[in-house]
């Protein structure tokens, strides 16, 4: 049985790959059973030195890694590239801190006795990532678990599959023994044989639905599981901002860049009345400014959508919005023709009766709503089941702490949206996930402890 790879810009068949089945995967277990005991007895510092020549290998070879990328999941080249380098710039915390993070700690003397805590590997765990940013997202669980002295399965997605065989080869040629990573490729099915085996964890990224079906199989062995799931994420323009023009840019770049294809992609806008006008004005200015096309076009900003299936998804939310009374202020259909090609659209008028403002989008949609103070704006955006990350834009520092004191998200921002950073955690609340990835929490995840008590006489 192989996996067919189209590219989503061409409809074009790419490659054929095998795909794993039990008895390869059971193979593939126990050669990591074997290779985690020694990888275990390597330092910290080792491990450390192996993954930073991983990075620079991710910077010596961006070019074709971000070819392969734009390929196999239809985003503009110029993003690949800025993926694959993003990655090799986000991995820099654990290179940094790790070591000091690790290392066994002495908490308190008390009287005659000595304590203290260390970090030990969870064994083997399983990595199942997403497509939208393979490395981007990959980075945040294989990383520190192989920093850690894990042996990770890890399992790309069926529609970044190529990514995922890159990776592989990097992190191989940098000196990670071929014994603690192992590739686990095919669909579903493959998934599901994970899910079976007698894995130390499991970390998944990708939709709430198939992240609750996760936490719920594996429940019964009492191991980590870690899920980085979807997101419904608002942005809210205050009446004091410096500039409505550059909010606006940013706004657009929040919704649009990857075609909204992004967990933290910006989905729903709030406007405070005052300067909605002006807001939406220079919001649809910088829309229109957006070129959908092949990805290595010239001045291509918007690419394929990676999933033929999802276009109907799409159409289905603007229909939804529009009969309920939306206004459609641009784009609105798919685009005919070879490819997956949607038009950047945005939707005014909206409330959160529609499906629009409520349901994660994953595509290049965004609704605008009218707001009349800060009160209703935060109304609003807690207004989810979801709680990945909320924006706040306005020149009144202090206003926008306590709006954000009160936003139920893992992550919030200031004059800014859609960033991530390897120093602080990444992490959900409510249906946007479970534990964190990034920074010293993601990194504890991956590690099991162990108390030392040292008393040094016995009276």
């Amino acid at each position: 049985m192989s996996l067919k790879i189209y590219n989503p810009a061409t409809e074009e068949l790419i490659k054929e790959i095998p795909v794993d089945n039990s008895e390869t995967l059971a193979h593939k277990y126990e050669s990591l059973k074997k290779g985690v005991q020694e990888f275990k007895k390597t330092s910290v510092r080792d491990r450390i030195l192996i993954m930073s020549k991983f990075a620079d290998l991710l910077r010596k070879n961006k070019d074709h890694l971000a070819r392969v990328l734009s390929d196999e999941m239809g985003k503009p080249y110029k993003e690949a590239l800025g993926e694959v380098k993003g990655a090799a710039e986000k991995i820099q915390f654990f290179l940094q801190e790790s070591e000091a993070y690790l290392q066994k700690k002495k908490v308190n003397h008390d009287g005659g006795t000595e304590e203290f805590i260390s970090y030990e590997p969870l064994g083997i765990v399983a990595n199942i990532s997403a497509w939208n940013y393979p490395y981007l997202v990959g980075v945040n669980i294989f990383v520190p678990a192989l920093i850690s002295g894990n042996g990770v399965f890890y399992k790309p997605s069926e529609y970044s599959t190529l990514t995922g065989i890159e990776i592989e080869k990097l992190l191989f040629e940098a000196g990670f023994p071929p014994e603690i990573f192992k590739l686990a490729i095919g669909g579903p099915e493959v998934g599901e044989i994970l899910l079976s085996m007698p894995l130390d964890g499991y970390f998944f990224t990708g939709s709430y639905k198939t992240g609750q079906y996760i936490a719920t199989k594996v429940a019964s062995k009492l191991v980590p599981v870690g899920l980085e799931l979807g997101g419904k994420d608002p942005l809210y323009v205050t009446n004091r901002v410096s500039s409505i023009k550059n909010v606006a840019a940013s706004a657009v770049s929040g919704a649009f860049y990857n075609n909204g294809q992004s967990c933290c992609s910006v989905e729903r806008i709030y406007v405070h009345e005052d300067v909605y006008d002006e807001f939406l004005d220079n919001f649809l200015k910088e829309v229109s400014k957006l070129k959908v096309g092949q990805p290595f076009d010239d001045g291509i900003t918007q690419g394929a959508i990676s999933r033929k299936e999802h276009l109907a998804y799409l159409e289905n939310q603007i229909e939804d919005a529009l009969s309920k009374g939306a206004k459609l202020e641009a784009g609105g259909k798919t685009i005919t023709g070879p490819g997956f090609f949607f038009e950047p659209t945005v939707l005014t008028d909206v409330n959160h009766q529609m499906k629009v403002m409520k349901d994660e989008t994953f595509g290049p949609i965004i609704g605008i709503q009218k707001v009349s103070n800060d009160a209703e704006a935060l109304s609003l955006m807690n207004d989810t089941d979801y709680g990945l990350t909320a924006s706040v834009f306005t020149s009144d520092k202090a206003r926008a702490e306590n709006l954000m004191a009160e936003l139920d998200a893992g992550t919030c921002y200031l004059n800014c949206c859609d960033r991530v950073s390897g120093y602080t955690p990444w992490a959900g609340r409510k249906n946007s996930g479970l534990g964190a990835t990034l920074s010293f929490h993601g990194l504890y995840v991956f590690t099991k402890t162990k108390a030392w008590h040292f008393r040094q006489n016995m009276q």
